[in-house]
């Protein structure tokens, strides 16, 4: 396992690592994307264990700022120049590259996967991705790749339990208020 004690944000692209990569387009501008459920926890896991989340996105989608407003996750999108990207995120956030997780699929992800301090691959990306990373994970991208990542953060950084507590907190108030 690498090194993530220095680990304080977490970012990723978002298709074919929160996606599998697939966009339907319907009639007029609709455009659908499938988010897997066990990634959405895993992020609110993070936020709630105290690792931000950011998703750093070369396209604009309606359905991905749906998603990440609906967990609270900073979303950078249309942002071609993933170097650039990745260092504005990390002046955002008050982190060093050394202390950002990148997890990537694709070409496109390389310079953020060489400037961080933890390039993450998902199973199924690209053979150069997987070639920079120091982890790659078992799922492929949107099939629970990311939930994985913070798992592995989290236990790793004995944070896992109390994100697991905070997170029956959360659903014991959800119950006892409706």
């Amino acid at each position: 396992m690498p090194d993530i004690s220095p680990i304080r944000l977490l970012v990723s692209d978002v298709d074919g690592v929160l996606t599998n990569g697939a966009i339907t387009y319907g009639s007029g501008d609709l455009e659908s994307k499938t988010f897997n459920i066990k990634d959405g926890l895993g992020l609110r896991l993070a936020t709630w264990a105290g690792l931000p989340v950011a998703w750093l996105s070369g396209r604009r989608s309606d359905a991905v700022t749906r998603r990440a407003a609906e967990l609270g996750v900073r979303l950078y999108e249309g942002i071609a120049d993933k170097d650039a990207g990745l260092r504005q995120v990390a002046d955002d956030h008050g982190v060093t590259l050394a202390e950002i997780a990148y997890v990537g699929d694709d070409l496109n992800d390389l310079p953020a996967l060489l400037l961080a301090g933890l390039p993450i691959a998902v199973a199924d990306a690209v053979p150069e991705v997987q070639a920079v990373a120091a982890h790659i994970t078992a799922a492929p991208g949107g099939a629970g790749a990311l939930r994985e990542v913070v798992e592995m953060i989290l236990r790793g950084q004995n944070r896992w339990d109390d994100a697991v507590a905070v997170y029956l907190g959360h659903l014991r108030g959800a119950t006892a208020g409706q």
